[in-house]
């Protein structure tokens, strides 16, 4: 039994040091596959008309971002204050630049920590904000049979991948560990 365990000790202790960059560069391609179309789209929605909608955002981006202070003020933004704008335009950059520093492996980890906390106010704001905890189905609920709940099960797959980049890095083929290369002279996990 000891030398089958040595056995197996001693191949997957190869495999992770042969892999050890693979696992994050894999979850930074799970991630552009599969979220970053969605955060660009979703940071589309928000900007307003012309060149200056990226200072002056949409109706519709104070909606889904504060929508129970844009009822109250029967959707004039005029009535909302500095706080509030800054939050949205914040918010909407965050959606454009967190998302694409992942794809392309700089600052990762910091940019990971970013999208972990835009999600999570993300999903408290579709929970509280848009009413979505009165709906058991958006929600959900884990350790059940049903997969697929907006909130609970879809967005806990959305942190196990960013929780990797945040420990593990941006992996190989990444401008982090390109610039470790270049000004620290070692391949560091960045």
């Amino acid at each position: 039994m000891d030398r089958l365990a040595f056995l197996h000790d001693s191949v997957f202790s190869a495999v992770e040091r042969s892999f050890d960059g693979l696992v994050p560069l894999l979850a930074r391609f799970v991630f552009a596959a599969t979220l970053l179309v969605y955060f660009w789209s979703s940071a589309l929605t928000k900007l307003g008309d012309g060149i200056t909608g990226i200072l002056i955002p949409s109706t519709g981006a104070y909606a889904q971002i504060f929508p129970k202070q844009m009822e109250a003020v029967v959707y004039d933004v005029s009535q909302l204050g500095v706080f509030h704008w800054a939050v949205v335009v914040a918010g909407t950059w965050a959606e454009f630049i967190l998302p694409l520093l992942i794809v392309i492996g700089l600052f990762t980890r910091l940019a990971a920590l970013g999208m972990i906390g835009f999600v999570v106010v993300q999903s408290l704001t579709d929970l509280y904000g848009h009413g979505g905890i009165a709906h058991p189905e958006t929600l959900g609920a884990w350790f059940d049979k049903v997969p697929d709940s907006v909130i609970l099960d879809q967005r806990a797959f959305w942190m196990l991948i960013l929780i990797t980049l945040v420990v593990k890095g941006a992996g190989a083929l990444s401008l982090d560990r390109m610039l470790s290369r270049q000004f620290f002279g070692h391949a560091a996990a960045a």
